[in-house]
């Protein structure tokens, strides 16, 4: 047997178990002239403890795991007895058995060898004889110090977190802890496997989350391969789990860092962190700000989208964002309502919502509906959802969240004497949504103060600034406005007199009241 010397530093809790392969690579089990005859396939089999047995019904004796030693000097001369001792290991799901040659047998048990391949139990014969002793005492000092260094591990996890948690650190900052000492990507979900938060590695979480439909199945029902899950929950009630998705050490410590992390985000949900938003609503927010901001390209997205249960296949999406939203009342309309989608907050309190509809419902007619209902349920006439035009790829959905976003701030101060629709568009926003746009160019801020400046200085600028508001979007509406304001006609004409004296412009004018309606447009947009 080919093998290469390993030399066995500190123990690592993150390394991979202690397995069949590893313990042939120590230097006594070398000397010993080691040859794997059968099971060579099933090498790889985790080490739980090393056995030293002469007894022919040794099988008895085993919990699993043990690697076991003998020289066979009971089974000489036996086939029968050699067969069931073999046997005997399999049943017992002992990890290998290794022979010393040369006290019973002079070279190979072929009976023993056969069962041993038939049964796919790794079956070693040592050409040289060595202390068996010598063995036992590496492997098990090892195995000993492999679980102190996991729980000391455990320990040291439980106390960052918990020192987390004391700060007041946000569930994310947790995730990032306990994926930095899990060496793995590590993933929280609701019952349904919804996906609500991840954290590790980002290139490794995309891995994970492209096929997380078929990868939560399987790891649903089993914890090989590095898979480790634990449940989350508490007073009888379970509400999601957190998985490590590849952990590379043992099953037994993976399984400890996992019941440790549970505990920790069991605590701090039961603590109140960030408990005005629940873990549904954050996840839903990371997504769309990332999205909105354009950073991430919304193809590397797509994996989140998918796992977070939003529809993504042959879909039509429809950005909608909502100002002054309740994002736990847009939530329930969509359940409602039926739809598909995700809600979050975000910027200036208003709500992001992305609709993702078949490709045969009417989009325009849905949005309508949401909007419609959203106006009856809040009782506000004017509440406006402002929607960008649908988008049948993903990759487009960012503009269309932007362009959402932008119409939403363009109709943010519009005052209550507009009759918006229930749902406003680009096309809706005119000159507004330019200005809105443009609110930030220095130009357009110099003109906004040039054209102001004798109103903002004004001792009644705040009530002036209003009338002039409302008189400008009512189109020079001088009785509307007045009924508006509460006071009479000849008050308001002393108001705009003072206006036109203060800005040295005649309101009569068109060009001239444009230009102030402009300024002011760009003076709200920048106070926004």
């Amino acid at each position: 047997m080919t093998t290469t010397l390993e030399t066995w530093g500190p123990v690592d809790p993150l390394e991979p178990a202690l397995s069949v392969r590893r313990v042939l690579t120590l230097e006594r089990v070398l000397a010993g002239e080691p040859e794997v005859v059968a099971g060579a396939a099933q090498l790889d089999r985790p080490v739980r403890w090393v056995h030293v047995a002469e007894a022919a019904d040794v099988g008895v004796m085993l919990t699993g795991g043990e690697m076991v030693l003998t020289t066979g000097v009971l089974l000489a001369g036996d086939d029968n007895a050699q067969a069931e001792y073999i046997r005997s290991l399999h049943r017992a799901e002992a990890a290998a058995v290794v022979l010393g040659l040369g006290r019973a047998f002079p070279t190979t048990p072929d009976v023993m060898r056969r069962a041993a391949e038939r049964c796919g139990l790794p079956m070693v014969v040592l050409h040289r004889p060595f202390p068996f002793a010598e063995l036992t005492e590496e492997v098990q000092s090892r195995l000993v110090r492999r679980k102190f260094a996991a729980v000391s591990l455990s320990e040291a996890v439980r106390t960052a977190l918990t020192g987390l948690i004391t700060a007041g650190a946000p569930l994310q900052q947790l995730l990032d802890e306990i994926a930095h000492h899990t060496g793995c990507p590590v993933v929280v979900t609701n019952l349904a496997h919804r996906v609500l938060a991840t954290a590790g590695e980002r290139s490794a979480v995309d891995d994970v989350l492209r096929d997380w439909e078929r990868i939560a199945r399987q790891a649903g029902g089993s914890e090989g391969d590095g898979w480790i899950r634990a449940e989350l929950g508490g007073r009888g009630e379970r509400w999601g789990q957190i998985m490590l998705c590849g952990y590379r050490g043992d099953t037994a410590g993976g399984k400890l860092l996992a019941d440790r992390a549970a505990e920790a985000l069991v605590l701090h949900r039961m603590l109140g962190g960030n408990a005005a938003h629940s873990w549904e609503e954050q996840s839903a927010q990371s997504l769309l700000t990332d999205l909105l901001s354009g950073v991430v390209p919304a193809r590397q997205l797509l994996p989140r989208a998918r796992a977070a249960g939003l529809p993504v296949n042959r879909r039509t999406f429809v950005p909608l964002v909502v100002p002054d939203g309740d994002p736990a009342q847009l939530e329930r309309m969509l359940r409602l309502l039926g739809l598909s989608g995700l809600v979050a907050e975000c910027t200036h309190g208003a709500t992001a919502v992305l609709l993702s509809l078949a490709r045969d419902q009417d989009a325009t007619a849905l949005a309508a509906h949401f909007a419609a209902r959203l106006r009856t349920e809040s009782g506000e006439r004017h509440t406006v959802v402002a929607a960008a035009d649908p988008r049948t790829a993903w990759d487009d959905v960012p503009a269309g969240l932007r362009e959402a976003q932008h119409v939403a701030d363009a109709v943010a101060d519009s005052s209550a004497a507009l009759d918006l629709p229930a749902v406003v568009r680009l096309k809706d926003v005119h000159l507004r949504g330019l200005v809105r746009l443009l609110r930030d160019d220095p130009h357009v801020q110099s003109f906004a103060e040039r054209e102001l400046d004798g109103l903002l200085c004004a001792t009644a600028a705040d009530d002036l600034l209003a009338v002039l508001r409302t008189y400008l979007a009512t189109g020079r509406n001088k009785s509307r406005t007045a009924q508006l304001h509460h006071v009479s006609r000849p008050a308001l004409y002393r108001r705009l007199e003072a206006i036109e004296a203060r800005l040295g412009v005649d309101l009569d004018d068109f060009e001239q009241a444009a230009s102030v309606h402009i300024a002011l447009l760009a003076h709200d947009a920048q106070q926004g």
